[in-house]
């Protein structure tokens, strides 16, 4: 929802709201479509739309659409969270990919909603609704579930007061059926979906671990349904997880920290 109406905003905040107005599936937009999504005015998005071409931030085509600039792309890869999970996690999951042929995800919590971080694939892999750099829900997703379940109850209780949308005919919409899962996956650290996001999409996640035990991504496999038997992928997810939380400099002797569990009563 545009904030434009508020009153004293900054210009630092007018030019965030141009930022975030590219989202996975909009990286190209016109300066029209800039105005829409933001409500600022026609001239003030085109004003802060030149001085971020002008600062490398946004680049300006031919046509006049604008896309997301270098500069700022080499300012993402600086996240502190993203680039070291990241770099850890893929020769790990380039093992799971070659192995499995399929979807091999990271994702980290963001809100109220898990962002994939990388994804590896293959022309064969199954249709799914996310992409890298886009989002998935966390009652009905593997990685979502994984991060949910060790957040805590005040996100807990955020996204159950949201609403348990279906996003298939499978999707666990029962606010009780979905803390029994979250209970379950804080006791294995393992999240298994059944075609709850995706409709003929089967999910196996698992948490990675920092060196203080706290959960601080999710990683996953997504594979056909009924293609694979999920059991013998369990223990490749799990160990997976485990070496990535290793290199972040996890020890067994940190244990995880346990988030304080969500009570109906």
């Amino acid at each position: 929802m545009p904030r434009t109406s508020q009153p004293g905003r900054s210009v630092s905040s007018r030019l965030l709201d141009v930022l975030f107005a590219f989202r996975p599936g909009r990286s190209r937009l016109t300066l029209a479509e800039l105005t829409r999504d933001t409500g600022l005015p026609h001239a003030t998005v085109r004003r802060l739309a030149l001085e971020l071409v002008e600062a490398g931030a946004l680049e300006r085509a031919s046509d006049g659409g604008f896309t997301v600039g270098i500069r700022l792309w080499q300012l993402g890869t600086l996240a502190p969270l993203s680039l070291p999970l990241r770099t850890v996690a893929l020769p790990f999951m380039d093992d799971l990919h070659t192995a499995l042929r399929q979807h091999v995800q990271l994702a980290v919590l963001e809100g109220t909603e898990a962002v994939l971080i990388e994804r590896l694939s293959s022309g064969s892999a199954v249709d799914v609704m996310s992409q890298p750099g886009g989002r998935l829900p966390l009652h009905c997703s593997g990685v979502g579930k994984v991060l949910l379940a060790h957040a805590g109850p005040e996100l807990i209780e955020q996204v159950l007061a949201q609403g348990l949308p279906a996003y298939t005919e499978r999707t666990v919409t029962d606010p009780a059926r979905l803390l029994e899962q979250l209970d379950e996956c804080r006791e294995t650290g393992v999240a298994v979906v059944l075609q709850e996001a995706t409709l003929g999409a089967d999910s196996v996640a698992t948490r990675v671990l920092n060196d203080e035990g706290k959960v601080v991504a999710a990683l996953s496999v997504v594979v056909g349904a009924g293609s694979v038997d999920l059991r013998t992928v369990r223990p490749a997810v799990i160990a997976s997880g485990l070496a990535v939380s290793r290199r972040l400099g996890w020890h067994p002797s940190a244990g995880v920290q346990r988030a304080q569990v969500y009570r109906t009563d």
